[in-house]
C-alpha cells in the first residue's frame, strides 16, 4: 500500500503549491488568497523511486469554529485520520504563529506521525529559518520552499523513511470509468456525490459556490470502480467576477475533459435555466458521454415535473441521445439507476465496431434512404470504419460525398447509433470522398489518320 501523506496549516502558508510541486500537476487552486482549498484533494507523488498519496486540505483556523470553516475544518480532520503521517506546514517569513502552537498541540494530542515543514525559507539560512519552529515540539523542522521546489525532496525522502520499502513502485492500474459531476452552483452536486459514496465525503452546504476544486474521489460500486470528480458550478461569464471562481470554472471544465462521463445535474423543482443549457453546451463541446440527472424529484410537483420534461425537449433537445433520470440525492433515490445508464453511456463511448459490421450497417442504411440527388450525382456512400471512440467517430468512404445535406448525415448518425446502442454517448460521422482520377484532364486528343 502507498503511503498517505496529509498535508495541513493554517490558511496561505502554501500546502496547494506544495501539493501541486508533490504531484507534478496543477490540480490544486492556488491564489494568494486564504481559504480557497475547502476539501480534501488527493494525488499521486513520487520521490527517489518511492510512490505516495498526499491529500491537500484547508486551512485550519483553530479560533473560527461555524459555517463554512467548521466544514473545511471537519474535511481537515478527516485527512488526519486517513493519513500515514501529517506534514504541519507552516510559514518561515510571517514567522511562528500561535495557531502553529495549536494545530501542533492537536497532533500530538491525536498521536500521529507528524513532521513540521517550515514553507517560503527561499534566499533564508535554513537553520535560522526553522530555529523558532522546534517549539511546537513535533521534532527537528524542515526549512524548505515549495514555489521553488528547494528541500521538497529532501522532506518528502525523510517523511517516507520510515515506511517499508514497496516492492514495485509502480502499481497497475486498470481502466475505469472517471465521472464528472457538473451542474450550476447549488443543484445539489456535492450531495449527489455524498449519495452514490455512502459518506459526507465533500462539503455540501446550503451557500452556493461551496466547491471551488474540481476534487477526485475513487470509490466502488457493485464490485467495479470509479472516480468521481466533484465540481465547482458554473455560472453564466458575466457573473465571472472573483478570480478564484474564474479559476473554478476552468478547474470544471478541465474535469470535463478529462471525464469518460458527465452527469448533467438539473434542479427539477426550478427546472432548466439558461445556466443549465450553458453547462449542457459545455459537455456537448468537449464531446463526452452524458446522463442528465434530475435532481430534488422527490421536492417537485406534478405540474414542475411536466414542466421539466418539456423543458428537456425544447432546451437540452441536443442531449436527446442522453437518459434523463429522477434521482433524489438527499434520500439517495434512484443512485442505483443513474450508475447503471453511467455504465451504459461509459460502454458506448468506448465501443468498438469493426469494420464489416460498420460497412453493412452503412449499406442497409443506404438501402433504406438513398441519399438524395445532387444534380446529375448521386453520392454514394461505399464503405465505413472507426476512426476513434470517447466518442466513437465513424469514417464514411464513397464518391461525391461532399455534396450530402446535413440532414443525411443526422439520419446516419441515428442509424448507427440504433444499430451499435450507442445510448448516451455523441458521436461524429466524417465524410472522405474519393479523388477522381480523371478530374482536372482535357479531352484525349485525337489520332490523326495515317495517309
Amino acid at each position: 500500500m502507498k503511503p498517505v501523506i496529509a498535508l495541513v496549516g493554517r490558511p496561505n502558508v502554501g500546502k496547494s503549491t506544495l501539493f501541486n510541486r508533490l504531484t507534478r500537476r496543477r490540480d490544486a487552486i492556488v491564489v494568494d488568497v486564504p481559504g480557497v482549498t475547502r476539501d480534501r484533494h488527493y494525488g499521486d507523488g513520487l520521490v527517489g523511486g518511492r510512490p505516495y498519496i498526499v491529500i491537500d486540505t484547508g486551512g485550519l483556523d483553530p479560533g473560527v469554529r461555524e459555517g463554512i470553516f467548521k466544514e473545511m475544518a471537519r474535511q481537515t480532520e478527516q485527512a488526519i485520520a486517513e493519513a500515514d503521517a501529517v506534514i504541519l506546514l507552516t510559514d518561515g517569513r510571517a514567522g511562528l504563529h500561535d495557531d502553529d502552537r495549536l494545530i501542533a498541540a492537536k497532533l500530538r494530542r491525536l498521536g500521529v506521525r507528524a513532521v513540521v515543514a517550515v514553507n517560503k525559507c527561499e534566499g533564508m539560512p535554513a537553520e535560522q529559518a526553522a530555529a523558532e519552529f522546534h517549539a511546537l515540539g513535533l521534532g527537528a523542522p524542515r526549512a524548505i520552499s515549495s514555489a521553488h521546489g528547494e528541500g521538497v525532496d529532501a522532506l518528502m525522502q525523510s517523511v517516507l523513511a520510515s515506511f517499508p520499502q514497496q516492492a514495485e513502485a509502480d502499481e497497475a492500474r486498470d481502466r475505469h470509468p472517471r465521472v464528472a459531476i457538473v451542474g450550476r452552483p447549488n443543484v445539489g452536486k456535492s450531495t449527489l456525490v455524498n449519495a452514490l459514496v455512502g459518506e459526507a465525503r465533500v462539503i455540501a452546504h446550503a451557500e452556493p459556490g461551496t466547491t471551488r476544486d474540481a476534487i477526485e474521489i475513487p470509490f466502488e460500486r457493485g464490485g467495479r470502480r470509479y472516480t468521481l470528480i466533484d465540481t465547482a458550478g458554473l455560472r453564466k461569464r458575466g457573473r465571472q467576477g472573483e478570480a478564484v471562481e474564474r479559476f473554478s470554472i476552468v478547474k470544471t471544465l478541465q474535469a470535463i475533459g478529462s471525464a469518460n462521463v458527465a452527469i448533467l445535474v438539473l434542479d427539477a423543482a426550478e427546472g432548466i435555466s439558461e445556466q443549465d443549457a450553458h453547462v449542457a453546451g459545455y459537455i456537448l463541446d468537449s464531446a463526452r458521454a452524458v446522463v442528465v440527472a434530475m435532481n430534488k424529484w422527490d421536492a417537485a410537483g406534478t405540474d414542475a415535473r411536466e414542466r421539466l420534461h418539456r423543458e428537456l425537449a425544447w432546451k437540452l433537445g441536443f442531449l436527446a441521445f442522453a437518459d434523463a433520470l429522477p434521482v433524489s440525492a438527499k434520500s439517495g433515490k434512484g443512485m442505483g439507476e443513474l450508475m447503471r445508464a453511467v455504465d451504459g453511456a461509459y460502454a458506448a463511448a468506448m465501443a468498438r465496431m469493426p469494420t464489416p459490421k460498420l460497412t453493412r450497417a452503412l449499406i442497409a442504411a443506404v438501402e433504406r434512404q438513398a441519399p438524395p440527388r445532387k444534380g446529375l450525382r448521386r453520392p454514394k456512400p461505399r464503405y465505413a470504419h472507426q476512426g476513434g471512440h470517447n466518442p466513437p467517430r465513424i469514417i464514411i468512404h464513397g464518391n461525391s460525398l461532399d455534396q450530402l445535406p446535413d440532414s443525411y448525415r443526422r439520419y446516419l448518425e441515428g442509424w448507427f447509433r440504433d444499430t451499435f446502442k450507442l445510448r448516451g454517448t455523441p458521436m461524429r460521422v466524417e465524410f472522405r470522398t474519393g479523388r477522381n482520377p480523371y478530374a482536372g484532364r482535357g479531352p484525349a486528343p485525337r489520332r490523326s489518320k495515317a495517309p
